[in-house]
């Protein structure tokens, strides 16, 4: 009888010992899948714009393109005046910084740009030279910084805003005399540097994709448009190695039509070549109101916007064109456009502390 009640006890001691073995592991913590991001949603690269200094001092920021992006293009640290101060004279402090940032992060480098009618030394400006002395100077520069990040860049602006805005012709003299509007390089090469500029990048580095980068593919009429598709037609028509188009897009919440949108992206895609999306942001005050509330009804707007532009590229662009979409700057806090124009402004999907916003959940949802 004993040996019995013994048994017994054993048994019923260990079927206790199952019970809170079952009732610990139904109360323990579920295992939650990671938070969505925009480049663990998008089906293509997506990145922002960014400045080294930025990169440097500014935990939040990093932590935005570490954990949201696997894509970054220079802001402003490889253009002309950063990176040729002085005739001669290279400094590719910024660039370098930037590049290794990305290296590490196993991110794409997109690289802007190599050619731009603004961001000038005050030497190219004031550069007196016959037209060998201005190709020496121009095909310089271009195969001395591509060849300095050969193999580190995947992609590049080589030509940067060359349409005028107003009537879509190649920008040659200034609208008004001094105002910069115009290209010093057509007065000074004629319309051929566009294509030399590719000619060149191409001899510096033969596998970097090059890209024409241009605003206004989506203004309304689509003159701007007519005009980026023909130059980049007759580039390719030539045999001049490009391989993208950047389709900028600084669009905002009251002008900007859909439908104008998706007809420029059509239009772009028809061509066979890459289409970036390249510096995309969207102006909640394009009025320049200066008592504007940034309401919850405004960035639903703005999250929709958002949500409509990576809607569209997926639908619209086929999948080997898309090289991906890329905001110009990370946040708020470092957009242009409040500086620019002086002017309350809150184009990014982050906010002035890099926190996510309505139009961050809006992108989001557009990407899958």
């Amino acid at each position: 009888m004993a040996y019995g009640l013994k048994n017994y006890c054993c048994i019923a001691l260990l079927f206790n010992v199952l019970l809170i073995a079952e009732s610990c592991k139904k109360k323990s913590a579920p295992v939650l899948a990671p938070a969505a991001t925009l480049q663990s949603t998008a089906p293509f690269k997506v990145g922002a714009a960014v400045v080294a200094g930025l990169l440097q001092s500014n935990y939040a920021y990093q932590g935005v393109m570490v954990t949201e992006y696997n894509s970054v293009t220079t802001g402003n640290d490889l253009k002309f005046n950063a990176i040729e101060p002085q005739q001669g004279v290279f400094d590719y402090t910024g660039g370098d910084y930037i590049i290794a940032f990305a290296q590490q992060h196993h991110m794409r480098v997109h690289a802007h740009n190599l050619i731009w009618n603004q961001a000038l030394p005050d030497w190219v400006l004031n550069f007196r030279g016959d037209s060998t002395a201005w190709e020496s100077l121009f095909k310089t520069h271009i195969q001395s910084e591509v060849a300095h990040y050969r193999g580190q860049v995947a992609s590049w602006d080589v030509v940067n805003e060359a349409i005028r805005d107003d009537n879509g012709a190649l920008r040659n003299l200034d609208l008004t005399p001094g105002d910069g509007t115009g290209s010093i390089w057509y007065q000074h090469l004629g319309p051929g540097y566009i294509a030399r500029a590719f000619q060149y990048a191409h001899l510096a580095d033969p596998n970097a994709l090059l890209f024409y980068n241009d605003s206004g593919d989506e203004w309304p009429g689509s003159l701007k448009l007519d005009s980026i598709l023909a130059l980049v037609t007759r580039l390719q028509a030539q045999g001049v190695p490009i391989n993208g188009i950047g389709m900028e897009m600084h669009i905002d919440i009251v002008n900007t039509v859909n439908a104008d949108i998706t007809s420029a992206m059509q239009r772009l895609a028809a061509t066979g070549l890459k289409i970036h999306v390249s510096e995309l942001d969207i102006a909640a005050n394009p009025n320049n109101n200066p008592t504007m509330v940034y309401t919850n009804s405004i960035q639903s707007v703005q999250a929709a916007k958002y949500q409509f532009v990576a809607q569209t590229y997926r639908a619209t662009v086929p999948a080997g064109q898309q090289y991906g979409i890329t905001t110009w700057d990370v946040g708020d806090a470092d957009s242009w456009i409040p500086v620019y124009y002086n002017r309350k402004d809150w184009p990014t999907p982050f906010d002035s502390v890099y926190k996510k916003k309505k139009a961050y959940y809006g992108y989001l949802t557009g990407l899958k």
